[in-house]
């Protein structure tokens, strides 16, 4: 792949599909993907039901960049038993260490529970993050960058733990999950309480500009395709690729197909997912665009 500096800034677009790991059908997905010339990254989840699958397949596809999605809700803990007891404050969900908060209020809860301080909570954070993103790295992915389900790192105090543990793994790139207004205005068709949420969200997007620049962090000029989550199809792709302006831009996409795994699993993305990958294939032979992953972008100054 051709170093991104050596580039014009013109329409650089990382093709990222999230939950690599997740099930068997959301691997084959992405491979297939990737093998077409469509999808570019892939963010790996590190204890998930097919992570052992999604690592063998990715070490199979050095053309595509593998990032670590690190999961903070609705998940499995990589703590060991030790650190567990230490972060015993934590609302483990049913009463069963290991198995993370539900949601991302359940999280944030316990996070900023009476008695919770600001050492604790950046503590767990950074371990929990540590945890996911050195386990992927011991087993022979190189990592090109990270991101976090549910975006939660769009919150400046989960941010900068979640940072601290991807520098001290040698990890620099990470996604900005902040959606441009172009993007926003050519995404139809979204209910009004997603969208009035999505535009509070915006809130944090100067804090988060902030914090990735003093830790020293690169990532893009923003993420498309977050507020068409779950309705990411031909018709809304194709309004996004028409619209996108110069710059260096993230989709962000969960394409995979329908399997036995994904029934047992809780999540609002499960027909959307099969119509993703038939989106998808519009990109490829894109010759107007220059398709890249989070390893092309350059080094922070």
């Amino acid at each position: 792949m051709q170093p991104l500096d050596t580039l014009s800034l013109v329409q650089q677009l990382i093709v990222n599909a999230d939950d690599f790991g997740l099930t068997p059908g959301v691997n084959r997905a992405i491979v297939e993907l990737a093998h077409a010339g469509c999808l570019t990254s892939a963010t790996l989840m590190a204890a998930a039901p097919a992570t052992d699958e999604a690592i063998r397949l990715a070490r199979q596809t050095p053309a595509l960049g593998v990032g670590c999605h690190v999961v903070l809700v609705d998940g499995v803990s990589c703590l060991d038993a030790a650190a567990l007891r230490r972060y015993s404050w934590i609302d483990w969900t049913n009463g069963c260490p290991g198995q993370l908060p539900a949601t991302p209020a359940q999280l944030l809860r316990a996070l900023f529970a009476p008695g919770v301080n600001r050492s604790q909570r950046e503590a767990f954070l950074e371990a929990e993050a540590f945890a996911q993103i050195t386990r992927l790295q011991d087993s022979g992915v190189t990592l090109t960058h990270i991101d976090t389900h549910k975006h939660l790192h769009q919150f400046p105090a989960l941010l900068r733990p979640v940072l601290r543990a991807a520098r001290r793994a040698g990890i620099h790139r990470i996604r900005n999950p902040f959606e441009p207004g172009w993007s926003q205005r050519a995404t139809h068709s979204v209910p009004f309480a997603r969208r009035a949420q999505f535009r509070a969200l915006q809130f944090f997007r100067r804090a988060f500009d902030r914090i990735v620049a003093d830790e020293g962090f690169v990532t893009t000029d923003g993420a498309i395709g977050v507020l068409a989550t779950g309705m990411l199809d031909r018709t809304a792709l194709e309004e996004l690729l028409t619209t996108i302006p110069d710059g260096r831009w993230e989709l962000v996409t969960h394409p995979g197909y329908q399997d036995e795994t994904l029934t047992r699993i809780r999540t609002r993305l499960r027909a959307s997912r099969e119509v993703e990958i038939d989106a998808l294939r519009l990109l490829t032979g894109a010759s107007e665009l220059q398709l890249l992953h989070f390893g092309a972008l350059p080094s922070a100054p």
